[in-house]
């Protein structure tokens, strides 16, 4: 591959590439491990120049000074649309705030906001090859449509990008300007699983069968997952967040993508985070093709899978059915992202399954994550009548088609023993249930 320093017209240092900013203009960022840390590094420099500067964030992997310190405050404001820790932290200062969204129509939905007006674009690429062309590697929920909007277009080259397929590629062409930063990637594990999320896990496998198309998140409870799965046969992959446990999948041929009835033969993704063995994984690997977020996580293209399932995990579950899965009480704690999309998904998918999962309690068993009503001010992810599957160490609880009633009794018998009369006791108390002599 060149260097971008083979396009003198375009390769630009980041100093001159932070002075292009200017004040109240609005900034598109991508997100997560696609992140530019070299112009967010250079922009916070520049700060004492710049007023109401409005960036537009999702799920950021470092503690950028340009969100994260107090100085930034007048200069930088962040719009998010996945909190992590950094935004957890300062959203009490006043300097982020959350947009509610579902991730297929993210990008849209905020662009119509703003009447398709986007100032900036920085995002990051692969090197171009030897006929101008860039892969936008592991990131493409939002990247390629604020791409496609910014009045100014700058991209970062790093060289420890993976070369990806599908709606990956950009042409030098297409951006006004490059800088260059070889650094590391981001890198994230799913660590050990808990006894806990192994027993969780067990559960969530049992329902998934040979053939199925799976969109499994990171962390413990999808980890435990892959390791229960690896007797499946011809299993398939359409997911938002492709993550290390889908390479265990396919090198050990449980994934093949053989009965995929949409992409069959291929790993379908929107990004990808994970740890080095993930993006070797991906470079230059045909078996995956990464779409940006508003195709992928479209419901009815979900659907097209047959017998798709898809597993995300929650913070609360009431026994309406409501799950939480974003905030605690009013606490922003994450967001939305593609849980809804893909959950509504595997529902319309011919044979498909919307696995919610959960430990039973939190801080150490001392509350129940099952409770009679969602705690006040918390975000509902996926309301009651799109409710399916819910899951916890306890075991599994049908809820999609039954009452209230009977999706209270079910939920009691995955809850956590020690809390289990009091849900129903609320729930009376509450009028929620009333007593009856059935």
């Amino acid at each position: 591959m060149n260097s971008a320093r083979s396009y003198p017209e375009k390769y630009i240092s980041f100093a001159e590439a932070a002075a292009m900013v200017q004040s109240h203009q609005t900034l598109g960022i991508a997100i997560a491990g696609s992140e530019p840390v070299g112009l967010l590094t250079e922009l916070a420099s520049q700060r004492n120049r710049l007023e109401g500067v409005h960036c537009w964030t999702c799920l950021p992997m470092r503690a950028y000074d340009i969100f994260a310190q107090p100085e930034m405050a007048g200069h930088f404001f962040n719009e998010n649309w996945f909190y992590s820790f950094t935004d957890r932290q300062v959203h009490p200062e006043g300097r982020v705030s959350y947009i509610p969204n579902n991730l297929h129509r993210a990008s849209e939905d905020k662009l119509y906001a703003t009447k398709g007006h986007l100032d900036v674009f920085f995002g990051t690429a692969t090197p171009p090859n030897e006929e101008g062309y860039m892969s936008l590697s592991i990131g493409l929920i939002v990247e390629r449509d604020l791409l496609n909007a910014a009045s100014l277009k700058i991209l970062e080259i790093n060289e420890n990008l993976p070369w990806t397929y599908g709606d990956t590629l950009v042409h030098i062409s297409e951006v006004d300007y490059v800088v260059e930063n070889h650094i590391p990637l981001v890198e994230l594990s799913n660590g050990e699983s808990s006894e806990i999320e192994q027993q969780i896990g067990g559960y969530i496998a049992d329902l998934i069968e040979d053939g199925s198309t799976i969109q499994l998140g990171i962390g413990g409870i999808p980890n435990a997952i892959t390791a229960y799965i690896m007797e499946r046969k011809d299993l398939g992959i359409h997911t938002e967040m492709i993550v290390d446990g889908m390479v265990d999948l396919f090198e050990a041929g449980v994934v093949n993508n053989s009965r995929k009835t949409l992409h069959p033969g291929k790993i379908i993704g929107t990004f990808a985070l994970g740890t080095r063995k993930l993006y070797d994984f991906l470079d230059h690997n045909q078996n995956v093709e990464l779409y940006r977020g508003r195709y992928v996580n479209d419901p009815y293209v979900i659907a097209k899978n047959n017998k798709m399932v898809s597993v995300n995990t929650a913070l609360q579950v009431d026994i309406l059915g409501q799950v939480c899965s974003q905030s605690i009480g009013t606490r922003q704690f994450s967001g939305t992202g593609g849980q809804l999309d893909t959950h509504r998904g595997a529902q319309l998918s011919e044979g498909g399954r919307g696995i919610i999962a959960l430990r039973s309690t939190a801080k150490n068993g001392a509350i129940s994550t099952i409770v009679p009503t969602l705690a006040p001010g918390a975000g509902v992810t996926v309301p009651s009548q799109d409710v399916d599957t819910i899951i916890t160490e306890f075991g599994v609880a049908e809820l999609r088609g039954r009452s209230v009633k009977d999706r209270m009794e079910a939920l009691i018998r995955v809850a956590h023993p020690d809390f289990r009369d009091w849900i129903r006791d609320e729930a009376h108390r509450l009028g929620i249930v009333p007593k009856t002599q059935f």
